[in-house]
């Protein structure tokens, strides 16, 4: 029972932090492949990749939680009051293990008529910054590059397709440091 409680006691934010991760999520979103940094004061107690759900999502927003079975799935819940539901109808998606190609195909991508209820991926990854997948779009003056997509970029080709539908995604390191990747924007490999 401590367990859970003390899960749920780190997931909670403060206004003004949901307020910080807020802006920094629109910041990565906005300027698509830059690497930035969540508030690395919340990084004691919570996995980064949950940050974004935890300050974003309310009773209104149904999220998911792909876990390796440490238990935050119950802590997110508490702590936000948002409904955890199937992956597939999620509105936002943190994922504390690696993502599988087909998991990413399944998330909600909206429609065209409700693009908005694409859902928002939050991807745990090994390393943001490098040079392994090249970024162009809006929000992008020439390119940028980043890497952990890997094994994915298929997969969220696919799961984009259908504009103004598709998904969203952060892509999250431990330390915090995160690049986003909205539905918007073109990955193509190294070398172009």
């Amino acid at each position: 029972m401590t367990f859970v409680v003390d899960r749920i006691a780190a997931a909670r934010l403060l206004p003004d932090e949901s307020r910080e991760v807020f802006r920094v999520v629109l910041d990565a979103l906005a300027r698509p492949g830059r690497i930035v940094q969540l508030p690395s004061d919340r990084l004691g107690g919570t996995p980064a990749v949950l940050l974004p759900m935890l300050a974003l999502a309310d009773l209104g927003t149904p999220v998911a939680v792909l876990d390796d079975g440490a238990g935050w799935v119950d802590a997110v819940s508490a702590a936000t009051s948002a409904p955890i539901v199937e992956f597939d109808v999620a509105r936002f998606v943190a994922a504390t293990r690696p993502m599988r190609p087909e998991e990413l195909r399944s998330a909600c991508r909206g429609s065209a008529f409700a693009p908005e209820a694409g859902a928002l991926v939050c991807l745990s990854v090994a390393e943001v910054d490098g040079e392994d997948w090249v970024l162009s779009g809006p929000g992008i003056a020439d390119r940028a590059r980043v890497s952990g997509v890997d094994g994915l970029v298929e997969a969220r080709a696919l799961a984009v397709a259908g504009f103004p539908a598709g998904v969203d995604l952060l892509l999250i390191t431990a330390d915090g440091r995160m690049a986003g990747i909205p539905r918007t924007t073109v990955i193509e490999g190294k070398g172009f």
